[in-house]
């Protein structure tokens, strides 16, 4: 390998002293290169004038190919405007007398509104409970079943107003007709922090941005009070009831459960208003 290197190394040198030394090396070498660099030309100028012919044979076909159709169109314009209507009537005829379409990935209630409660919804104009101190929300069973719950937003005021009071008429009947105080947990919901969920996994949410009712301020995750702390475990069958006795009142208010989804959370309802969520 050494002596590859140096030869190669040798036969360089003469290369280089024969074109310094002797014009006539020098005068070879320019015109060697100077043929190169013709044919190099010439090579790129027929082959850009192979590509200027199909460019402009595939430019005569085309045009060819349109009168062809054209022709075909003026001769058969009944047929193929008959073809056209049989196409687009239907989807049209289907878009127009269909029903709107419902969000998918969610089973939808057929529970009846209690009309005796909507009537009450429009009446009195409830408030929310006193809020629990900010420690409540930072026990350790609390974190590990909400992760950031702490810094979760409960300002009743950024809720839609007629969500508000559904919401509110559920904790008062949870309350008064089964002994469950109810507490908010988090109610309007950033696009930044609804991204910032969705990144820990779908074990806390599946949304994105935009993609949940608590944008919108439409949604609410709650949970239950008893001896002044948060109970949310789903474990606890105190709470587990409570749960089921929230989604019945929930679903006769109008709002949708979370404890009917596949991913059930049963703390969560909303209220889907229609035309707010782009989807």
């Amino acid at each position: 390998m050494f002596l590859l290197a140096v030869a190669v190394y040798f036969l360089l040198a003469c290369l280089l002293s024969w074109l310094v030394l002797f014009p006539a090396g020098r005068e070879l070498l320019m015109s060697t290169l100077e043929r190169a660099g013709l044919r190099w030309r010439r090579r790129f100028a027929a082959m850009a004038q192979r590509q200027e012919n199909g460019a402009l044979e595939l430019q005569r076909s085309g045009r060819a190919q349109l009168a062809e159709w054209g022709a075909f169109l003026r001769r058969h314009y009944l047929l193929c405007g008959a073809g056209l209507a049989l196409v687009c009537l239907p989807p049209l005829v289907a878009l127009l007398v269909g029903s709107k379409p419902s969000l998918r990935g969610f089973e939808a209630s057929t529970r009846e509104i209690n009309p005796q409660v909507a009537g009450l919804l429009e009446g009195e104009q409830l408030v929310p409970p006193p809020a629990l101190p900010p420690l409540a929300f930072t026990t350790a069973e609390v974190q590990l079943a909400r992760p950031m719950i702490a810094s979760a937003s409960r300002d009743w005021a950024m809720l839609d107003k007629a969500y508000a009071q559904r919401l509110l008429m559920a904790f008062r009947i949870m309350k008064e007709r089964h002994g469950y105080e109810m507490a908010l947990l988090e109610g309007y919901r950033s696009p930044e922090r609804q991204n910032t969920l969705a990144a820990l996994g779908p074990g806390v949410t599946n949304a994105a941005a935009f993609q949940s009712w608590h944008q919108y301020g439409l949604a609410a995750d709650c949970a239950f009070v008893r001896d002044g702390k948060l109970v949310i475990s789903e474990q606890d069958p105190w709470a587990m009831r409570g749960y089921e006795l929230y989604g019945e009142v929930a679903e006769s208010l109008g709002m949708t459960w979370g404890g009917r989804w596949k991913m059930r959370d049963f703390g969560h309802t909303e209220l889907r208003v229609a035309g707010v969520m782009k989807r």
